[in-house]
């Protein structure tokens, strides 16, 4: 499965400023729209003309995209998540396996590329929307830039973990502007007040619990890449019932020595899950430093594991908040 390389992922992330399941609304009862790409879009359209600041560029809507692509997975699954894959002409780039409550959906999307399509694939696609989740997809190097895109008449979206603190309430932030972006703002208000139980929910089963102090492992062998303060990955261990060690490293995600790993004594250890190494190998190469042997977390062999896709800012961060407090503190929350 294609993941995004750890240095596109590292410049993605740090360079800037770094569901229970949750089904897509078509289970709710809510249609997705299933417009004529060769139509012509309607003049005026309920919740149009619509605004907003994404990133630093300002985009007024007349009307819903009806030609969209996504990069990268979290991207994807939020417009999936909102019942848009009719409006969708392309995707490309997945992290790791894509949710099973959207995988019908992602099959009705041509995927462009394993990888980041050339500008030539993209526009071949006549996009009138491009949706990234990293920076990196917007690379102007390999003509991507928003700027390029924007003179091909082409509007464009970057998911919000690139410019803000990455928090919950930005994850309901993105969702709720994707939905308005697309006039399905009632999908989206659906979903962000089934997030908000979901959340609420894990508060509660938490709120006597003592915290845990966890570590991230994301990759690294000469020094450790791990989860910092920003980003939404911080907020889900928090919420989770547990305190990041590296909560003071000014970035999504970066490195931090193996010494300060053995300083800051952490009770748990997160592995992501992704890629070609598995998380069978990633809890061998803990368990074999002996630079390591005298941390709490390895002495315990106290693990827990998460995919990648989980902990960047998407539709999947609300149930990661309780798929972790399980393994932090089984039996605690379900």
């Amino acid at each position: 499965m294609p993941v995004l390389p750890r240095q596109l992922r590292r410049r993605a992330l740090i360079a800037v400023a770094v569901p229970a399941v949750l089904l897509p609304f078509t289970a709710c009862g809510a249609t997705p729209p299933a417009p004529d790409a060769k139509a012509a879009p309607a003049k005026s359209a309920p919740g149009f003309p619509y605004t907003v600041t994404n990133c630093g560029v300002k985009t007024t809507y007349q009307a819903p995209p009806r030609r969209a692509v996504t990069l990268n997975q979290h991207a994807t699954e939020v417009m999936l998540a909102l019942g848009l894959q009719k409006s969708m002409v392309g995707t490309a780039y997945l992290d790791d396996t894509i949710s099973p409550a959207y995988e019908k959906a992602y099959g009705s999307v041509p995927v462009l590329a394993k990888e980041y399509p050339s500008k030539e694939k993209l526009l071949a696609a006549d996009p009138d929307f491009v949706y990234g989740g990293y920076s990196s997809a917007f690379d102007a190097k390999d003509g991507r830039g928003r700027d390029d895109l924007a003179g091909s008449g082409i509007d464009t979206r970057l998911n919000l973990e690139n410019c803000a603190k990455g928090t919950m309430d930005d994850v309901y932030q993105e969702v709720e502007e994707v939905g308005r972006t697309f006039g399905v703002r009632d999908r989206a208000d659906r979903w962000i007040a089934q997030a908000r139980t979901t959340v609420a929910d894990a508060a509660t089963r938490l709120k006597n619990v003592k915290p845990l102090s966890v570590f991230v492992y994301d990759s690294g062998d000469k020094t450790a890449f791990t989860a910092g303060g920003t980003g939404i990955g911080n907020d889900l261990i928090t919420r989770a019932g547990g305190r990041n060690v590296f909560a003071d490293l000014d970035k999504s995600f970066g490195d931090a020595t193996w010494e300060q790993v053995v300083a800051r004594e952490p009770d748990a250890i997160v592995i992501l899950d992704y890629g070609t190494t598995t998380v069978a190998q990633k809890e061998k190469r803990l368990l074999d430093d002996s630079v390591l042997q005298d941390v709490p977390a390895i002495k315990n062999k106290r693990f827990a594991v998460l995919p990648l896709s989980n902990v960047v800012l998407g539709v999947r961060a609300p149930d990661a908040v309780a798929k972790l407090a399980a393994q932090l503190h089984p039996g605690t929350v379900k």
